[in-house]
Parts: C-alpha cells; structure tokens; sequence
C-alpha cells in the first residue's frame, strides 16, 4: 500500500506494472468477466478493434496509466468462479497487447442504517422544516443549535455556487425536480452499464434510491418539492459505480479519476463490508488513481475525497477500512440530534470530523430530510451514508469562499473550525492534544460548523510545503502476553538536519504487521512525544480472523495534529476477550506527514499585531482620557 501523499513516475510505473503482474487467485475466487489491457504504444485503434474480435462491448481508454483500456462485456452482471482461461490467453498471445489482468470482484457495501421503521413516503411540500440539522430550533425533541451552522454561511452569500460535488454511488434520480437544474450531465457517468446516464436501476423495494438521497443532501435546489440541499447552487454529477455484483478496481479507480478537472469534490457512503471481522481498502489502480487526485486534481490543488466513516457500530472499527482511513480522504463519522452518536457509528482515530444523521429515537421526523427516487421525497435517509453527504455539502461552501484552496487546507480549516457543540459520549471523552486541539475518539474534531469555515476560509493562506518521515521501525518479532500487553517504543527527531524533517504533525502512520490467534481481540494504542494518546484498534469482537491478521496494515491517526513529533512514540498492542489467546508483532514502522514551517504562522502574527494595536490604541486613549481629565479639572479649580 502506498504511504505517502505522492507518487513518482517512476514509482507509478513500477506499480503498475505490479498490478499488471498479480494473479487474483491471490485475493479470492470470484472474476468478473472485466479486463485491464495494456497495449503497445499508439495502440487506441487496436484496442477498439481487439475488443470487437473478441465479443466486449467496448475498450474504455483509461485516464490513468499508459495505453491502459477497460474491455467492457456485453452483460456487466455475469460473474464467474473460475478464470476465463480461454479469453485471458487469446488476449496475452495477440501482439497489440503488452500485458492483461482480469478483473477480480469483490465487495462494497453502501451505507445506510435501514433498521427505524424505515418507510418511504411521497411528500409535496417543503422539508425545510424537517432538516434540524441545517437549523435546530429544537424540532423533532432535538437539541437547538445542534446542527451544522449553514444559516451563517447563506447569510455571507455562499451556497455553493461554481463548485460541482460527484457522488459516487448506485446512480441519481437526475429528473427529480430537485435536482434536474442543479445536474451537471457532463460531469456524469455511469461505469456500471457503460454510458454517459447513471441513472438508477429500477428494483421493487427502491434499494437503489441511495445516491438519490445522497445528492439530495448536497444539492437540491431552493423552493422546491423536497428539502434544500446544504450547497443549494451547486451542482451535482452522478457517478453510478455500486449496482453490479462485485466491485473491480477498474470501476472503483475510474470512478475516483472521473473528470478531475471539472469535479471539485467526491463523496462515497461506501466501502468493505460493516461486519465487524473485514479488514479491507483500495487496490493498487483505486490507490493510483487518489494519489494522482490530490496531486493533480482541480489543477494541482487536490480532488476532494470525502468518505462516510461506516456503519459498524460498537463491533467494528474504521480504521480497518483502508479507504475512511486513508490521508488522501475526509472521514465523516455522524451524530444525533441530542448530541450522541449513533449506536452505528464506527470509532477510530482516522475520523476527522462529524456531521448528522438518524440515530436512538424513533421519531419519524429524526432522520436526513432529502430527494428519493422517481421526484418522491424521504424523511428517513440514515447512517454515515447521510453523514458524509453533508460534509461534501459544506466543503462546497468552503470553495465557493476561497476556490483555492488545497486539498490539504481544507483538511486544516475542518480541524480548526469543527466545535465540539453540544456532542457527547458515555464512551469516549473529549481530550485535548499537545498543542490545545479538543478531539474525540469518535466525533474527530467535532460537527463541521459552515459560518466558521467559510469564514476563515476567505482570509486563507495555503498551508507550507508537506514533508514525509519514517520516522523509526521495530523490526524484531515481539510476543504479546495472553493476558497483558506488549510496549515498544521509537525515539525519534523526525528527520531533523534532512530535507524531509517533519516539524509540525498532519497526519500519522503506524505500519503494522501484527498476528493474534483472534484477532479480533487485538487492541493498539499510540502515545505521542506531546502525551497524545490514539487509539488505533479497538476489539472487534466478531473477527475469529487466526491467520491473515495485519499485514503492512497503515493504522493511522490525526489526533496529534500541529504537535512535534520529536521524541519517544510508545506504542502498546494488547489481547482482551473472553478467553487468552496468543498474538505476535511482527513489524511497527512510524510514518510522519506534516510541514516544516508553522501552517498557521502568518495568521498567529496578523492576530498578534492586531491585538498589539488595539492595546496600543487603547494605552493612547486611557492616556488622552487621563490628559482630558487634568484639563476639565484646571479650569474647574480656575472657576
């Protein structure tokens, strides 16, 4: 897996010649009838013409990689168990092909809790009233003032105007009379048939309303039938990529690359299965195609990844999922309109920031407000899939303030404009890190405020140059206690005296390969140099996993960000459960990303000035008063 925030030439040809190479009898025994075909140089008309020989219907030119093609098949439903043998040969022997991989299939799963009385109902007036967390009055036994202060950012003039917000899901509803004039056709594919219109497959019991409702939450238009989008003037690009069997690198890595220039933000309320014992993420194209993103994305300042958290409760944590977990991503966990999280929620150190969905309470009008599908509307759009929605939403605000910003500043301005408001835990605590920074372990930062970020993001510098250190590795194998814990540790100056030298934290990396008879009783902490502690793995109870365990697996977390990370990391790997089992750390290498230079040193100096100026104005007028005050008491003791 890659470890850094970019990729060379060099290194991207290395891997993909990697992913060219493996076999998928590797990772599993599910193959899609999908092709990944490098033909030789100039090869665009051989690739059509192969295609065509062979029954595809079509060959996709990749916008990733070199003379790279998707072969298409006729029927994007078929799924085998075996390998197609037979066209896998014809295609290695044929001399306009340099290299080809089948696809292999796997899972992802959207995210939506469906288990609250879960309705669906054609409304025909406005919702706004019902979207508590736009603006909380109170409405639906919430909590007023718990929401995600959009009211403030409309005031300013920001709703989302030039900014487009992909939503990378099962299709949208693109004639809804929410969203048709806020739709950007261009911008919009479908990668599960293989045209331009992704427009949801028809099934009885609606399943495939979710990208609907998610773009309902972005951007549907003021005055309408439904709600009001929290980006109201943006628009939204469909991306249908989920309504097939099995996922495939190929369609995951082309939705994510999809159009980058026109496409500000995607959002995905997907990923690996929430069960609580699977530990997966991106392949090698997904993990190429979010690298060239954000380095290359929106003209060089970073496509926008925004990902719901998941929806596996108490029994699963995030950080076991490669794609909430990632740097490259804003992980969007989500609350209730009390203030608690929601029995769903997944906790992690990954999480950078929350927003609002359904939770506890059966109230029919708790739940995401938003479009369904066939111009219908839905008081009940639940889970992290409604979380991340928002944020993209709000995100959007952001860049209509400041269109310049980097991906990377506006991960800084979600850490220091979020509030903890009125959120809480009977869990997890909030705690501040080294350098005054509130956090919690499931909200992150705390619910996006919109007033506050689009305000800051006006003024906004883009933040320093960002530097990348391995920091230390244990390599030796050190046994874990069957009742207990082991502790390792790195001493660390971060790369000080090198060109690479770390000084201020963005992001953090523990990569571990760790094995347990169970491990899903596994439990890993990290103490920073600053006394942060991050908790990298909870128990998961449902995962028996005795063999595969972690390996190379990139933990991560942002609760040490803006800290130093010069000193001694103390990391602490444990076995709980109901009965001992055995584990073994096999490899523990720290990963440091952040900058040399103070991210927010301008601000801090304009803030001082200011400050130094107003006390000076205020010594000037004390000492004018006081002179004031000596005259008129002359010429009263003169009369």
């Amino acid at each position: 897996m890659l470890g850094c925030g970019s990729c060379s030439a060099a290194g991207l040809s290395v891997l993909l010649h990697a992913v060219l190479s493996v076999t998928g009898a590797v990772r599993g025994t599910v193959f899609t009838p999908h092709f990944l075909v490098q033909v030789h140089a100039g090869g665009d008309g051989d690739a059509q013409q192969l295609a065509a020989e062979l029954g595809f219907s079509s060959a996709r030119k990749l916008p990733f990689g070199e003379e790279l093609f998707h072969f298409y098949p006729s029927d994007a439903h078929q799924t085998r168990r075996r390998r197609s043998l037979g066209l896998q040969q014809r295609l290695e022997k044929d001399c306009r092909v340099k290299n080809v991989v089948q696809q292999e299939g796997f899972i992802r799963k959207k995210r939506g809790y469906r288990k609250i009385n879960d309705l669906e109902a054609k409304i025909n007036d406005p919702l706004f009233t019902n979207q508590w967390y736009l603006i909380n009055t109170g409405q639906a036994n919430g909590v007023a003032g718990l929401d995600l202060n959009v009211a403030e950012a409309w005031h300013l003039g920001y709703t989302g105007t030039g900014v487009t917000i992909a939503i990378m899901d099962d299709g949208i509803d693109y004639l809804h009379p929410d969203l048709a004039s806020n739709y950007n056709a261009a911008a919009s594919f479908d990668y599960s048939s293989n045209d331009p219109y992704p427009y949801p497959r028809y099934t009885n019991n609606w399943f495939n309303s979710h990208g609907t409702r998610c773009a309902g939450e972005v951007s549907a238009a003021a005055n309408n039938i439904c709600g009001v989008g929290v980006a109201y003037n943006s628009k939204v690009a469909g991306i249908r990529m989920l309504d097939q069997p099995f996922m495939t690198d190929i369609i995951e890595a082309s939705s994510i690359s999809h159009m980058p220039q026109v496409i500000d933000i995607y959002s995905a309320s997907w990923g690996p299965t929430d069960d609580g014992k699977t530990v997966d993420g991106p392949r090698e194209l997904t993990l190429q195609a979010m690298a060239d993103g954000v380095n290359k994305g929106r003209g060089g300042k970073g496509s926008i990844y925004v990902w719901a958290s998941g929806d596996g409760g108490s029994y699963d944590d995030c950080n076991c999922d490669g794609y909430a977990s990632s740097m490259w991503t804003i992980s969007i966990n989500s609350a209730i309109n009390d203030g608690r999280t929601a029995l769903y929620d997944e906790s992690c150190s990954s999480t950078l920031a929350s927003t609002f969905s359904n939770g506890r309470t059966r109230d029919p009008e708790a739940g995401v407000a938003t479009t369904d599908l066939y111009g219908n509307c839905t008081l009940r759009h639940s889970g992290t899939s409604a979380a991340a929605p928002e944020a993209a939403g709000v995100f959007a605000l952001a860049l209509e303030a400041n269109p310049h910003l980097t991906w990377r500043d506006l991960q800084h301005l979600t850490v220091l404009t979020s509030k903890r408001n009125q959120l809480h835990d009977e869990v997890h605590q909030w705690h501040c890190n080294g350098v005054g920074l509130e956090f919690n372990h499931l909200f992150g930062y705390g619910v996006l405020d919109a007033g506050s970020m689009v305000k800051m993001a006006e003024e906004w510098k883009t933040v320093p140059e960002r530097y990348h250190c391995v920091a230390g590795s244990v390599q030796e194998s050190h046994k874990i206690p069957p009742e207990g814990k082991v502790t390792l540790t790195i001493t660390t100056d971060a790369c000080q005296g090198k060109d690479n030298f770390v000084r201020y934290l963005e992001h953090v990396q523990a990569v571990m390969t760790v094995n347990a008879t169970r491990r899903g009783d596994l439990t890993i902490n990290m103490t920073s140099p600053m006394g942060t502690c991050s908790i990298l793995l909870s128990r998961r109870p449902r995962d028996v996993d005795a063999k595969v365990g972690f390996d190379k697996w990139p933990f991560m977390t942002t609760h040490t960000w803006g800290e130093d990370p010069r000193g001694s990391w103390v990391l602490e790997v444990g076995l709980v459960g109901d009965q001992p089992q055995e584990g073994i750390v096999r490899e523990w290498t720290l990963m440091l990303h952040g900058t040399q230079m103070a991210p927010y040193i301008d601000q801090v100096v304009q803030d001082y000035q200011s400050k130094l100026a107003m006390s000076k104005k205020q010594e000037l007028e004390g000492e004018l008063d006081e002179a004031l005050d000596q005259s008129l008491e002359s010429l009263l003791s003169r009369n």
